[in-house]
């Protein structure tokens, strides 16, 4: 298949995306960055907003917080396309042997390796666009992420917690956002990054039951073929780890209040929980694209305190 070609829609693409009626020659690069499966891009901006509205828990935002937040979206967006598109460049050969990934452009043919080196240039060109136009510490705190995005990709074949590492990075931008509007990284966003990394960590076991037949067969790694018949539980102890940490910030920046209004994020994960089944494939992706929802719930409860302070 040539690039111009129209690429078939992966199997996990939102139904209907506006990206199939996207030019053709776009096509496969929007697939590669995700576009027809956005809820990434909320899960990789909402830790940032989540710690912006929890730094100015108590205190009121300030006139430049909704510009760091429009910096903290493009970027999301920037990096998570430009990290998909990398993770595809690494993991081209497997992606051929997994049903739900042989559509993607790299294995189907859709973009040449190439082409995919040159978008993913593009993208990076774009995150640096906006690290510079962050204040200094939060730059190198930026960079830091750097070694984790490029060591991603490999993690599923050497360990059986690639969604740790996942976890690691995606969050990341909790520690940015603390950078960048207290000057500094104190115990309640390191304790809102441990959290959400345990988020992260669960939410991505679940939307790993999905593969649990093709990575046993390819021989890829995972927290939910590790679990296993067991992956309810873990799911369930994963997700309250990630209560009690994000709670124990609020608790720390606005008292009761703080663990109040992340009662809603709290109940939403564990229904998550209850419902997850690692017999019941199908449903993993849409328990997986609630998150969205999860991280808006906690991003309210803490913005509604900021803003009423």
């Amino acid at each position: 298949m040539t690039e111009q070609q129209t690429p078939v829609s992966p199997a996990d693409a939102v139904p209907g995306s506006w990206v199939l009626r996207a030019p053709g020659w776009a096509r496969p690069f929007l697939q590669l960055s995700r576009y027809d499966r956005p809820a990434g891009f909320w899960l990789l901006a909402l830790p940032c907003l989540v710690a912006l509205a929890l730094s100015r828990a108590g205190q009121g935002f300030s006139t430049n917080d909704a510009g760091l937040a429009l910096l903290f979206i493009a970027g999301a967006v920037a990096m998570r396309g430009a990290g998909c598109t990398w993770n595809d460049i690494v993991d081209r050969k497997i992606d051929a042997r997994v049903a739900r990934t042989a559509q993607r452009p790299l294995p189907s043919g859709a973009v040449s390796l190439r082409s995919a080196g040159f978008w993913l240039l593009a993208q990076c060109a774009v995150g640096l666009g906006v690290l510079l136009c962050l204040p200094d510490i939060a730059r190198w705190v930026a960079l830091g992420s750097m070694p984790l995005v490029a060591i991603y990709p490999l993690m599923k074949r050497i360990t059986w917690w690639p969604q740790v590492w996942l976890g690691l990075t995606f969050n990341w931008g909790v520690l940015v956002a603390a950078a960048a509007t207290r000057g500094f990284i104190g115990l309640p966003d390191c304790l809102l990054y441990a959290g959400l990394v345990f988020w992260t960590l669960g939410y991505d076991t679940i939307y790993a039951v999905q593969d649990l037949e093709d990575d046993a067969l390819v021989g890829v790694r995972s927290s939910a073929r590790r679990f296993g018949s067991a992956l309810r539980p873990a799911v369930a102890m994963i997700y309250l780890c990630s209560i009690v940490l994000c709670s124990a910030a609020g608790y720390i920046v606005s008292g009761p209040i703080g663990v109040l209004m992340a009662l809603p994020f709290s109940l939403h994960l564990l229904q998550q929980a209850m419902r997850a089944d690692p017999a019941r494939p199908s449903r993993a992706l849409s328990l997986f694209r609630t998150n969205r929802d999860a991280g808006m719930l906690l991003l309210a409860g803490w913005a509604f305190i900021a803003a009423t302070s």
